[in-house]
């Protein structure tokens, strides 16, 4: 059994496919999330893997008040004025000292919104269009509250805006951002926030920040969103342009339940010191300026950042970084969703363990694909584009990778599946154009390749590396190594002794090698033909149905061992 700790409270997750439940419960100790709970296969050992969220600020209650209580606040240019009690007004600064509900409208030219009370009750701030600039401090300053809730009234739009010089009192370095709460903060409504940072941070909690809903428009000389200890999204559209990092909790974890995300930021686009758990969300994310961008090594400009743990459990992903895509220091587990990936490093990277159980992945531009010491695949289409290894389970001195289906499609310089251990494949269909020089290989592993099942074919270059599957597989394979080279779309055609096409592949690029194991390489004798034509419909290469005419008979051969090698 495997168990991370966190220094906050408990989500447990697995990496298998089951149902995922929605639970809360408490202990004497903590109070945390039950998302689910799962056994993982590895094709070696089960495992459970604990990821670990923890309690919000929130309550039922939130977003239910009395509004026959509201206090209305008005700004006026330099002139505040407070219909009721509970706000003090200082020149162009208003105070408020107790909990209640507050609607402001109007404009501040050069003034502050205030929260300072010491009561235990909520803090709501109703924002009904107002227009706030300070030329020396945060236009919104929550100094302390049990809780503030922002609420952006429906159909307005808000502006909140600073410079980049704040004064400070003597000894202090707060408030730091545009928005700026030292304690628990909540955002909701159907409004317009929108944020011009000269200073600092967008907006930022030194507790927990949850964002409930709302249309949020963020644009900071540093971070945009952060939660110091935790973040949660439950909706919302958010356009966010940074400096630093995007969304960034300093200490904790981040959970975005849904939302729609369109990030451009020099740093991270999405960051956590802890897990990162995401249930869905539509995502446009460009970081460090994208895949073309040079990236200094002391900089990081991930797409998607923790340095613990990432779940994602489904969502739209279009990312484009000069750094790594998708990035854990443990474990990443995608179960479904949509991925467009282009990246000037990895694309998904872990330092530990990455779970692909579903979804459609397309790495159009990459250095490597997939990256990780522990690599299991268990469905999903996945299309890799790579200069350099497509799938590397590399890293530590436990590495392995695990097939057990998907369709997977790669193209790559480098290789196209590379274990600095051991590479067991039970189902699904994997199919190569891999490298044009003999440095590399389609298949590549230092330990053992168990072909147990599923359609693999790669193309090769008759490097000395290439390799098909072990002795100690189920299931038969082929290498192929060519007397000379053939050209990028050049057919290679194998077929039984009465004629039937087992496999009609065309290469991608110029090849020199095949790589071929399919249920129905039986023993038995076969023929490998050149060239030719084909009626068949063509898939990534592979031809189905229809009539091969034939090219030139390459050779014979006959298969009677697991492993056979085409000289």
């Amino acid at each position: 059994m495997k168990s991370h700790n966190l220094k906050i409270s408990t989500l447990f997750i697995g990496l298998a496919l089951t149902t995922f439940l929605f639970i809360s419960c408490s202990d004497d100790d903590n109070d945390f999330e039950v998302v689910g709970t799962e056994n993982v296969t590895n094709n070696s050992t089960d495992e459970t893997v604990f990821y670990e969220i923890g309690e919000t600020h929130e309550a039922a209650d939130d977003y239910v008040w009395d509004s026959s209580s509201t206090v209305k606040i008005t700004l006026n240019g330099s002139l505040i004025i407070v219909d009721g009690d509970g706000a003090t007004v200082n020149g162009s600064k208003v105070t408020i000292n107790t909990a209640g509900n507050y609607e402001i409208t109007g404009t501040l030219n050069d003034g502050q919104i205030k929260v300072d009370t010491g009561d235990e009750e909520t803090v709501r701030l109703i924002l009904n269009g107002i227009d706030v600039t300070n030329t020396s401090s945060a236009p919104l300053y929550i100094s302390n509250a049990e809780k503030t809730i922002i609420i952006l009234k429906e159909n307005t739009t808000n502006y909140l805006t600073d410079t980049n010089n704040y004064v400070f009192e003597e000894g202090e370095d707060e408030p730091n951002a545009t928005l700026f709460s030292d304690d628990n903060l909540t955002i909701y409504g159907e409004g317009t926030l929108i944020i011009n940072a000269n200073y600092n941070d967008g907006i930022a909690s030194k507790d927990g920040l949850l964002i409930a809903s709302g249309f949020l428009n963020v644009s900071a000389v540093d971070d945009g969103i952060r939660g110091k200890d935790y973040m949660v999204i439950k909706d919302g559209d958010f356009t966010v342009n940074s400096v630093g990092d995007a969304f960034k909790s300093d200490n904790g974890w981040i959970q975005i339940k849904s939302g729609t995300y369109n990030i451009n930021a020099i740093g991270d686009g999405i960051t956590a010191e802890s897990t990162i758990v995401i249930n869905y969300g539509d995502f446009t994310i460009q970081s460090g300026g994208g895949s073309n961008s040079y990236l200094s090594s002391d900089d990081s400009a991930k797409g998607i950042k923790s340095n613990f743990d990432i779940l994602i459990e489904d969502g739209i992903f279009n990312m484009n970084s000069s750094d790594d895509n998708i990035h854990s220091t443990y474990d990443i587990t995608i179960n479904t969703g949509i991925f467009t990936l282009a990246t000037g490093d990895d694309a998904i990277h872990s330092d530990d363990t990455i779970n692909i159980n579903g979804g459609e992945i397309s790495i159009t531009d990459a250095v490597e694909g997939i990256e990780s010491p522990r690599i299991t695949i268990n469905n999903g289409e996945i299309y890799l584009t790579t200069s350099d290894d497509a799938i590397n389970a590399a890293g530590n001195t436990n590495n392995y990778l695990y097939l057990n289906g998907g369709y997977i499609v790669i193209n790559a310089s480098g290789d196209g599946l590379d274990a600095n251990g051991d590479i067991v494949m039970t189902a699904g269909t994997v199919i190569i154009n891999g490298p044009t020089a003999q440095n590399n290989s389609p298949v590549d592993y230092d330990g053992t390749f168990k072909l147990d099942g599923g359609f693999l074919v790669a193309s090769g270059y008759a490097s000395n590396m290439d390799e098909a599957g072990s002795s100690s597989s189920h299931q038969n394979s082929v290498l192929v190594k060519l007397s000379s080279a053939q050209l990028a779309g050049n057919l290679f055609h194998i077929e039984n002794s009465s004629g039937e096409n087992i496999m009609t592949f065309q290469p991608q690029k110029k090849y020199k090698s095949i790589v071929f194991s399919s249920p129905e390489l039986s023993s038995g004798a076969y023929k490998i033909y050149l060239g030719g034509g084909h009626t068949g419909t063509e898939t990534n290469g592979i031809y189905e149905n229809g009539t091969y005419s034939p090219g030139t008979l390459y050779k014979s051969f006959t298969i009677s061992n697991k492993v056979t090698t085409v000289n």
